[in-house]
C-alpha cells in the first residue's frame, strides 16, 4: 500500500495556517479590490475538491489504498480554500465567499474511467503548481504571495503522489494503464493549442447540467479564469510551455521512453492503444 508512506511524507512537510503564514506582514496598500476578487474565485475553485473527492471515492470503491489517500489529499486541498478565505476574512471580509457560493460548485460528476481520471488530476496538479507560482509573482502583497507559494508546493507534492499511484497502476494493468495515461496526456499537453488551458475545473463533467457542468461555469463570475490567466497573472505561452514540458518529462519517466513533443507522445498512444485492442476485450480497469 502507498497510503501509509504518503501520509508520513506529506505529514512531515505540512504547514500550519497560524504559524507558517506571515499574517503580520500584511500591507493593505499592496492589495487591490481586483486582486481580492481573484483570491475569492480561487477559494471557491479550491472548494471543488469536495465533489472531486466524492467522485474518486465512488469510482474507486474497490481500491481502499487510493481511497484512504483521498483523506490526505482532500484535507490539504480544502485547507487551500480555507487559507484563502481566512486571508479575505482578515483583510477583505466583504469579499469572502458565502456558503451558498461554495456549495454551488458541489455537484455530482459523471462516472469516468478511473485511470483516465487519475491522469487528468495528475496533470491538473502540475498546471496548478505553475498557475500558483505565477500568481505569487503577480501579487505584490507579501502575505498572499507567501500563501500562493505555499499552495504551489502542495500541488507539486500532490502531483508526485498521483504519479506513485500511476506507477502502481502500470504494474497492475500494463498497456491498458499506459493507453489511458497517454490519451489524457496528449489532451492536457495540447492545451496551448486550444482556446483555453485545460484543467479539471473547466472540463465538462455532468452532461445533464450542461452548460453549467463545470466548476468554472458555476463560479460567481464564469469568465474569471480566462481573465485571471490572460490579463492578470499573464500565464502566457512561455508558462504554458513549462506545463507541457513537465507533463512530457513525467510521461517519459513513467513510460521509460523519451517524449520530446506532444506528437511523439501521441504516436506512443496509438502504438499502445493498438496493442490493447489486439490483446484485450474488456472494460477500462479500476485503479485496484
Amino acid at each position: 500500500m502507498l497510503y501509509p508512506e504518503l501520509f508520513k511524507q506529506l505529514e512531515a512537510v505540512r504547514w500550519n495556517m497560524d504559524t507558517d503564514i506571515p499574517w503580520d506582514k500584511f500591507d493593505a496598500s499592496l492589495l487591490t479590490d481586483d486582486q481580492a476578487r481573484t483570491i475569492k474565485m480561487n477559494a471557491i475553485t479550491e472548494w471543488s475538491a469536495l465533489p472531486a473527492t466524492e467522485m474518486f471515492l465512488r469510482d474507486n470503491r474497490d481500491d481502499s489504498d487510493f481511497s484512504a489517500f483521498m483523506s490526505v489529499w482532500f484535507f490539504e486541498e480544502q485547507k487551500h480554500s480555507l487559507v484563502l478565505m481566512e486571508y479575505l476574512r482578515r483583510f477583505r471580509p466583504e469579499m469572502a465567499p458565502t456558503e451558498a457560493e461554495l456549495h454551488e460548485v458541489r455537484f455530482e460528476f459523471d462516472p469516468a474511467p478511473a485511470l483516465e481520471t487519475l491522469m487528468l488530476h495528475f496533470c491538473g496538479e502540475i498546471r496548478l503548481n505553475h498557475w500558483y507560482r505565477r500568481a505569487a509573482e503577480w501579487h505584490t502583497e507579501p502575505v498572499i504571495k507567501a500563501i500562493y507559494e505555499t499552495l504551489s508546493r502542495d500541488e507539486a507534492r500532490h502531483g508526485g503522489a498521483y504519479l506513485r499511484y500511476m506507477k502502481r497502476a502500470m504494474s497492475k494493468f500494463g498497456d491498458e494503464a499506459k493507453a489511458a495515461f497517454a490519451k489524457v496526456g496528449v489532451l492536457m499537453a495540447s492545451a496551448r493549442r486550444t482556446a483555453q488551458a485545460l484543467h479539471p475545473t473547466n472540463l465538462h463533467v455532468n452532461a445533464k447540467l450542461f452548460p453549467r457542468d463545470t466548476i468554472q461555469s458555476r463560479l460567481p463570475d464564469p469568465q474569471w479564469l480566462e481573465h485571471w490567466l490572460d490579463k492578470q497573472i499573464q500565464f502566457d505561452a512561455v508558462w504554458e510551455t513549462k506545463v507541457v514540458e513537465r507533463i512530457l518529462h513525467n510521461m517519459s519517466l513513467l513510460m521509460e521512453r523519451s517524449f520530446a513533443s506532444v506528437q511523439e507522445l501521441n504516436r506512443f498512444r496509438k502504438e499502445v492503444t493498438a496493442r490493447v485492442a489486439a490483446t484485450v476485450e474488456g472494460v477500462t480497469p479500476k485503479l485496484a
